[in-house]
């Protein structure tokens, strides 16, 4: 089956933001992720050439992702009500008016929230947010800041115009460059910016995923403890760990634009063999790079989303 056919049968159960999904539940048909609690690849946008979207979430909509990842940077901001999400190792609770960022890889679950929760998530293709956001720009930061009522006021009414609407994508992108810009000057005026050191260290990263730690230590001019030390504080994951998620980010672009020898996109992609690869996919998806393009497996992780009463059910019977 071609990557196209593959994304063109998903493409009507893409996710809806915050974890919400239009779909069934396909609980028990991912054992080896699911119950393992690992993270999820989950693309953001509704369809393959779609570059930019915004996703309405509220209660009503029903239904969770369990925590995922992607490529696409994605912008949340909350209208009404809290949420508590898991981020990385962290937890994070935001209200009204606040922000929330998550750079290309970072893993997020919406974990509890008030019953008037409602946001909106905003989502780039990686490729078009670097471009959106121009040269000499970072990559999209983890950000946790509130903006003000008239900032906000703003940002809501451009959003509600774009939500669910493919054919937004020029003002898609205004709306991400325009809050990517308020989120960037809040966390400055706050004196809460994201460390200089995990700013760079992704910018690097995007473009070079084949570094190492000590490598990218050496180019930065850090100790490498300093380095990590920093890049889990404000990722809530370490940085050899999102480097490898990455890497796994960037052999499902290659694969996806064409490439099918799985051994030459490993390559590409930054992995130093075909064996650290297939052991890097299998830590962070529960499967083979070959049976997650080859199979069903990639089309039920698109599915998937969050069912907590039946995880909870189904661990009491484990430890029971």
């Amino acid at each position: 089956m071609s990557t196209k056919h593959r994304h063109d049968e998903t493409a009507h159960d893409a996710p809806r933001p915050g974890g919400a999904w239009p779909t069934r539940s396909l609980r028990g048909t991912l054992p080896s992720v699911v119950a393992r609690h690992r993270a999820l690849y989950q693309r953001f946008l509704p369809e393959p050439k779609t570059r930019a979207f915004v996703w309405k979430y509220s209660q009503p909509i029903g239904g969770r992702r369990p925590r995922h990842f992607h490529d696409e940077p994605e912008l949340n901001i909350v209208v009404q009500g809290w949420a508590k999400f898991g981020v990385g190792d962290r937890i994070v609770r935001v209200s009204r008016g606040e922000l929330l960022a998550f750079p290309s890889g970072q893993d997020h679950e919406l974990l509890e929230s008030s019953a008037d929760l409602y946001l909106y998530a905003i989502g780039l293709d990686a490729a078009y947010a670097a471009e959106v956001l121009g040269t000499g720009q970072a990559e999209l930061a983890p950000l946790h800041v509130r903006l003000s009522e008239s900032e906000c006021a703003a940002v809501f009414e451009r959003a509600a115009e774009l939500v669910d609407c493919p054919a937004a994508e020029q003002r898609g992108a205004e709306l991400w460059h325009r809050i990517h810009w308020l989120g960037r000057r809040s966390a400055e005026r706050l004196g809460r910016p994201t460390h200089v050191l995990t700013r760079r260290a992704l910018a690097r990263m995007a473009h070079a995923p084949e570094l190492g730690l000590d490598a990218l230590a050496q180019e930065l001019r850090v100790h490498p403890s300093e380095l990590s030390r920093q890049f889990h504080r404000n990722m809530g994951v370490t940085l050899v760990r999102h480097r490898a998620r990455l890497r796994v980010l960037e052999l499902i672009r290659l694969v996806d634009a064409g490439e099918r020898d799985l051994m030459m996109a490993a390559s590409a992609a930054g992995f130093g063999s075909y064996s650290q690869c297939h052991r890097t996919f299998r830590a962070e998806l529960g499967c083979s790079p070959r049976q997650f393009f080859h199979s069903d497996v990639r089309q039920r992780m698109q599915h998937a989303y969050a069912d907590h009463a039946a995880q909870a059910e189904d661990g009491a019977r484990v430890s029971g």
